[in-house]
């Protein structure tokens, strides 16, 4: 290892490691020096030729919220009764709420359906900064509501729907329960959140101990947010940063899953703490060797497999219960 070397990069298994030089290679600038159309053209997914997934019945939704409506998409695992009520997770893409598409998250959400025997609906929410808080939590917040009450038609069990999202999508699934708690809705069975960004202070170590990891560092972390929040949010608002909530009790049981090297590792591990300090039923798993959103990327990384793989088994033991 030479001088310029992170001191991280040892942490990296080869894998990791070789997909870390090819993304040097084709971001040419850091992603908060791209601005939000060049960082779209160059991250986010085109669809897939050919699904790694194949299910027999992937859907579109039109979903209607108070700005209007968004587009969402159904997967129904492969042989679940056409008139059963299955368990169903809603899930949030990630993408620091500037980036990411339905097509970004489709392999995910293909594989979590056909690995848990859930149907997944994954939401097309508004972005910044065309759209800043609280746009897409309030798509989250009204799209989840209308697939409560129109989960009978969809094949739905009203009662066994969970929320999840990774990254910026973890930080709206954690806030979609806040905010369905302090208005006594109905709670989501659970909330699978995969390294949410729920902290506006920057202040843990992964900050600087990965400030310049790879593909998300620890300026695009503060920029993205900064995309989200718009001009003069004062910051502290705890459904923007669920962190700041004063007590995370009666939160529905949460899978907390991070990655080793990524600047917001400690702050969604902190989530985790206090989820389970305050009397939440909490899963946390670090995946080590590995960067901020692997998750998404099905046939790259080992480490997906494995957190999929617990996250399906997660969702059918919770079915199970």
């Amino acid at each position: 290892m030479n001088d310029d070397t992170p001191a991280w990069w040892d942490l990296l298994d080869d894998q990791a490691a070789a997909v870390a030089r090819m993304i040097d290679q084709i971001l040419q600038k850091p992603l908060h020096e791209l601005g939000p159309e060049q960082a779209r053209a160059l991250v986010n997914s085109a669809p897939s030729a050919e699904p790694i997934t194949l299910l027999d019945h992937v859907g579109q939704l039109t979903v209607p919220t108070r700005a209007g409506a968004i587009a969402a998409r159904l997967y129904r695992a492969d042989g679940t009764p056409p008139e059963s009520a299955a368990p169903a997770l809603v899930y949030l893409h990630g993408g620091g709420f500037v980036l990411g598409t339905l097509d970004g998250a489709d392999d995910l959400c293909r594989a979590i359906a056909a690995g848990s025997g859930w149907t997944v609906v994954s939401l097309d929410y508004r972005l910044a900064p065309e759209n800043p808080y609280p746009a897409a939590l309030e798509d989250c917040i009204d799209a989840y509501t209308w697939l409560t009450r129109s989960a009978p038609e969809l094949g739905i069990d009203p009662d066994r729907i969970a929320v999840g999202g990774d990254s910026a999508g973890g930080n709206l699934a954690a806030a979609l329960c806040l905010h369905r708690r302090e208005e006594g809705s109905a709670l989501p069975v659970a909330q699978v959140l995969a390294y949410p960004a729920v902290d506006d202070t920057f202040t843990r170590p992964s900050w600087s101990d990965f400030a310049d990891a790879p593909l998300l560092g620890a300026a695009d972390a503060r920029w993205f947010w900064e995309q989200y929040a718009g001009a003069g949010h004062p910051g502290g608002d705890y459904l923007a940063a669920p962190l700041r909530a004063e007590s995370l009790r009666d939160l529905p049981p949460a899978l907390v899953i991070t990655a080793e090297v990524d600047p917001i590792r400690d702050d969604a591990e902190a989530y985790a703490q206090r989820l389970r300090g305050d009397g939440v039923a909490v899963t946390s798993t670090r995946y080590t060797g590995i960067f901020h959103g692997f998750f998404t990327e099905v046939a790259v990384f080992a480490q997906a497999k494995q957190a999929i793989d617990e996250v399906c088994q997660y969702l059918r033991e919770l079915a199970r219960s």
